[in-house]
């Protein structure tokens, strides 16, 4: 495929996801830029174009964190999944978003820089000038809220060794994706 035909199919909503974590037209613009760039350079490397629109929200994700780290900013990081197209079948997976989107920015910021993009907590204490056993503290109580979350939203249960265990509802029975 094309560059200019990844453009024209998946410009608006890449947009889309960089302008949901940065602000600034001018900067929306180059970052659109650096990952159709990107792009570009390494399409001959995507083995299944089945997956492009992942691939393309990979990349634009790593641009933005990158722009971020560059500038020692942070920003709620909502997985690029919401505007990717979902399988017709519901899962778990669909209902993860919006959970942590619900959680209060003092818990989800930690919990994004670790659980999503693999920083240390320390490095994260130290990125958020938080004292580490805080930033512990945020990310264990966000990990619990993400829990009580999936048994509020589906009736999952935490079994004996403290595992979710339950069947995900259907997308029109489930509280969060509806």
């Amino acid at each position: 495929m094309e560059t200019s035909d990844l453009w024209k199919n998946y410009y608006e909503d890449i947009r889309l996801f960089i302008k949901s974590k940065v602000k600034n037209d001018q900067i929306v613009d180059d970052l659109i830029q650096e990952t159709f760039i990107k792009v570009h350079n390494n399409k001959n490397r995507l083995r299944d174009h089945s997956k492009i629109k992942s691939w393309l929200f990979t990349i634009a994700r790593n641009i933005v964190y990158d722009y971020f780290k560059e500038n020692k900013q942070t920003t709620d990081f909502i997985s690029e999944q919401m505007y990717e197209e979902r399988d017709a079948n519901h899962s778990e997976k669909d209902c993860l978003p919006e959970l942590i989107n619900r959680l209060p920015e003092k818990y989800r910021n930690p919990l994004l820089l670790s659980d999503v993009k693999g920083l240390k907590q320390k490095q994260i204490a130290e990125q958020l000038g938080i004292p580490l056993p805080t930033i512990k503290s945020q990310i264990q109580r966000a990990r619990k809220m993400i829990i009580k979350g999936y048994m509020d939203c589906c009736d999952y249960k935490l079994n004996d060794e403290g595992k979710l265990i339950g069947e995900t509802k259907e997308k029109e029975n489930c509280k969060i994706c509806r």
